[in-house]
């Protein structure tokens, strides 16, 4: 394919343009015209650029690209080279941030739900205006029982902060850093609230408010949605599209 063609494509289907984020969206470094083969990860590094050029890449999506408006690096140590590599391979680089978040069919947070069996999947958390995380409901189960489904999912152990009711039924997800909007899943009602990470003063605020609280990682919340992407570009382009997994404990 053309990657003009890919680069609208992508645009169109993750409707960037309904986002205000905290990166641009899209094609963040150009490379070569014809695209082939595709390497997805979940966010832009050395490591992934290295694992991508042995594969003869001629792009690569993630979820955390290498541009942030909160950001200006100078070019030097590994940010020098992450830049480095993809110039001196010709190799494209997409990042898609919250508009892969909030996809219905392959963001991180319906491929989640998905994988957890949650059912009635509804749009949930406001980010500026537009939803960014799912909620729905699951088969009635405890939370510890229902923090053990989530470790079989994401492959570890999440932290769970249990203050909530005797029995899980109504959960709401937002991946990554979404700590902080277990706010809106008590204005909600929910019984549960999943995303990645977690900040001190949370475990707190789970007791005061009577919510269950999960941390199951920032990457393993994540890393779903681009491997759901490139499964979708392979059936819709038949490009060569392979996920590589680095792994990261946060």
């Amino acid at each position: 394919m053309q990657r003009n063609e890919l680069t609208h494509y992508l645009q169109t289907y993750l409707r960037t343009d309904e986002f205000s984020d905290l990166c641009p969206n899209g094609l963040q470094v150009e490379g070569k015209k014809e695209i082939n083969k595709i390497i997805t990860g979940v966010s832009a590094s050395v490591a992934l650029f290295e694992a991508a050029i042995e594969q003869n890449a001629d792009a690569i999506l993630v979820h955390h690209g290498i541009i942030w408006n909160f950001e200006r690096p100078t070019y030097r140590g590994g940010y020098r080279e992450r830049v480095r590599l993809l110039l001196a391979n010709n190799i494209n680089l997409y990042a898609y941030h919250l508009p892969l978040d909030a996809h219905p069919e392959v963001g991180n947070n319906a491929e989640l739900c998905r994988l957890l069996g949650v059912k009635n999947m509804q749009p949930f958390g406001d980010y500026k205006g537009q939803f960014v995380g799912m909620r729905g409901e699951i088969e009635p189960m405890a939370a510890d029982v229902f923090a053990e489904v989530i470790a079989q999912v994401v492959h570890r152990d999440p932290l769970l902060f249990p203050f909530g009711p005797e029995v899980v039924r109504k959960v709401g997800i937002i991946s990554g850093g979404a700590q902080k909007e277990i706010s809106q899943a008590v204005s909600a009602g929910l019984d549960a609230f999943v995303t990645g990470e977690v900040s001190e003063h949370i475990m707190h605020y789970a007791q005061e408010e009577g919510i269950h609280f999960i941390s199951a990682g920032h990457y393993a919340t994540e890393q779903f949605g681009v491997q759901a992407l490139g499964r979708h570009l392979a059936e819709k382009f038949g490009a060569k599209v392979d996920f590589i997994d680095v792994p990261n404990p946060v």
